[in-house]
């Protein structure tokens, strides 16, 4: 198999979430996780999911994922049911994760062994090309505790991109970044996701991820998780206000209510959030 068939790969996955609930049973009380979780992904979109912290995000990954079984409902991988963890799902924590006994191309190549089909040659041709697409081709022979923050975390985001999975899930991979590293990884994500067009799900309570990096948003609400609303981000209103925003044209005034991106701009644009995990509206007004 050749680099550009391996890369190449299988189309993205749609995804639906189908009715799904969760509980989880302590000594003094049952916790309820989820509660009638419904929505569908399309093949090659970029869903974020903004909650404050508590509200089953990551639970619902885990789901999604297989990695948890639902107490109600189900998750369909193009009308497949997932019951359970597979190669074309790969998740994206938190922490980095890598194993301090490999270099940083030894982490990627760790799942591309697991990989059926390929030769050594071209799992070394394949991590080599995803080292060069998160900046890091200068640091293969790198030891993790030589990298820094940003470094381990575009070294777990080559991993995961390694194996050619449909679905990438990413449980708040940037909450441990100082924010100019944050920013720089916003953009990496985006070029990537341009490039490879994978189906993403991507967990935040983040607001300022969720307008940069999402086609569509959906808000839950405190425990338990429950959809309260799912909004479409119109991208070149994004593009338009942070490129506004950073020229001083732009003045942020706080609302009290969550409302989607209306209006044209560049008149009013109101981008909602989650902030300090308390819902807040950000309305940002054009300055004369």
């Amino acid at each position: 198999m050749s680099l550009q068939e391996e890369l190449k790969g299988p189309p993205p996955a749609k995804l639906i979430v189908d009715h799904v609930s969760k509980w989880f049973q302590q000594k003094r009380q049952n916790v309820h996780a989820l509660d009638d979780v419904s929505f569908e992904v399309a093949e090659g979109e970029f869903i974020v999911i903004v909650g404050p912290s508590g509200c089953g995000k990551s639970t619902l990954l885990d789901i999604i994922a297989g990695l948890e079984r639902p107490d109600k409902g189900r998750v369909l991988a193009d009308n497949q049911p997932v019951i359970g963890p597979g190669r074309h799902r790969l998740v994206m924590f938190q922490e980095s994760a890598l194993f301090p006994w490999l270099n940083t191309f030894g982490n990627v190549m760790f799942g591309l062994r697991l990989k059926p089909g390929l030769r050594n040659r071209e799992r070394r041709e394949v991590a080599k090309f995803f080292l060069h697409l998160v900046g890091l081709e200068k640091f293969m022979e790198a030891n993790v505790h030589e990298l820094s923050g940003g470094m381990k975390q575009r070294v777990a985001l080559a991993r995961a991109l390694a194996p050619n999975p449909r679905v990438l899930l990413m449980d708040e991979p940037f909450a441990a970044l100082d924010a100019m590293t944050r920013e720089q990884l916003y953009g990496d994500i985006q070029q990537i996701w341009q490039k490879r067009r994978k189906t993403i799900i991507f967990v935040t309570h983040n607001v300022r991820e969720a307008a940069c990096l999402a086609d569509r948003v959906v808000i839950m609400s405190p425990t338990p998780g429950r959809i309260r609303e799912i909004f479409e981000v119109d991208h070149i209103c994004v593009s338009w206000l942070c490129r506004h925003f950073r020229s001083g044209r732009v003045r942020p005034r706080i609302g009290f209510q969550f409302s989607s991106f209306v209006g044209s701009c560049p008149l009013d644009v109101h981008l909602s959030g989650l902030a300090s995990d308390s819902l807040a509206s950000f309305r940002f007004r054009i300055g004369g």
